[in-house]
This record gives C-alpha cells, sequence and structure tokens, in this order.
C-alpha cells in the first residue's frame, strides 16, 4: 500500500481529478504536502479550497499566501473550472480531513468520523478511535466494537476535536498544524 495514495476517490469527479493534477505538482515543488482539494458553490460563485502543510505538519498564513501566488497564474491560464470563484489556501487545521493512506497510519489513536460510499452492514457513518491497517482495510475501535472498514469504500474521513486532540497539539505531538491560516486570492 502508498502511503501517499488518496482515499475518497471513488465518487471523484473529472472535474476533481483535473484539479489534483494540475494542482499537487506545484504544491509538492514548493515543498508542502497537499491535503486536499474541494471545490464548492456553482458558476456565480464558487471556491476552490486547496489545503496543504509542511512536512512536519506546520503550516503559517506566510506559506498559503506563497502557495496562492503560485496557483493564481497557473489557474487563470488551465482555465479548469467555468465561471468566477474565489481560490482559497489553507491549513488543514487540528480536526484535519483525512485524505491519505497515510494519514490513517499517522493518526493512528485518535479519534475519527469516516463515511463510507455505500452501507457496511446498514451504517454508513462510524466514529471511532483510529487502530490502523489490516491489508486493505481500516481498523476502528467504535463503542460498538471494533469494525474493518475496506480502503476502497471509504468517502471522506476526518479527525474528532476533543480534549485528547487539543491536548496532543498543545505538546507538541501529532497534530502538529494547530495554526488555520488561509489565504484567499
Amino acid at each position: 500500500m502508498d502511503e501517499q495514495e488518496r482515499i475518497g476517490r471513488a465518487g471523484e469527479t473529472p472535474l476533481m481529478t483535473r484539479l489534483y493534477a494540475l494542482i499537487e505538482p506545484v504544491v509538492e515543488d514548493l515543498g508542502y504536502r497537499l491535503v486536499r482539494v474541494l471545490f464548492s458553490g456553482d458558476e456565480r460563485r464558487g471556491r476552490l479550497q486547496v489545503m496543504a502543510e509542511r512536512p512536519d505538519g506546520s503550516m503559517g498564513v506566510e506559506d498559503c499566501a506563497r502557495i496562492s501566488r503560485e496557483l493564481d497564474p497557473l489557474l487563470d491560464v488551465a482555465d479548469p473550472i467555468p465561471g468566477a470563484y474565489v481560490l482559497e489556501v489553507s491549513s488543514p487545521g487540528l480536526d484535519r480531513p483525512l485524505t491519505r493512506i497515510g494519514d490513517l497510519v499517522r493518526y493512528v489513536g485518535f479519534e475519527a468520523r469516516v463515511e463510507m460510499e455505500a452501507p457496511i452492514e446498514g451504517r454508513r457513518r462510524f466514529k471511532g478511535r483510529l487502530g490502523g491497517l489490516r491489508e486493505e482495510r481500516l481498523v476502528l475501535e467504535t463503542a460498538d466494537g471494533v469494525v474493518e472498514l475496506p480502503l476502497a469504500g471509504i468517502a471522506r474521513a476526518k479527525l474528532v476535536m476533543n480534549d485528547e486532540l487539543l491536548a496532543a497539539a498543545s505538546a507538541g505531538a501529532e497534530p502538529k498544524n494547530g495554526h488555520s491560516g488561509v489565504a484567499e486570492q
């Protein structure tokens, strides 16, 4: 399993695939890790959100502005989104989305919410402690017991904001990006 492989791609639109293909190389060339790309809104007022972080998990306002300055001309020329939109570059924050297989390992022991593309035993949404990976499945320790969720079926996953997450951040343990700097272009 490749730790950089993105999860939640089953429902990805052609637009999102194109945006990742345009944005990810630029972000990585600047020395950052792309966390997520999300487009919301419509042709009248869309928002393109790019979440990134430094390799150590930190991210400041100047980092966001640097990425924004590099992406803006690229997106103007490539013009992948019809209509007007706002480019927003931000850090993932403490209750970050878990978007890569490596995130599911990196945050083992922390509480997360996981939404599946299709129901597993009648449920699509799960909340529990990340227990790592077993073959092609995420182990999640829920209040109802341990469940194993197929990685290919995960629609989205996110850390849960709680006292444990806040304590880990203030102690300097993972996660490190407690600053939610945002730069808009």
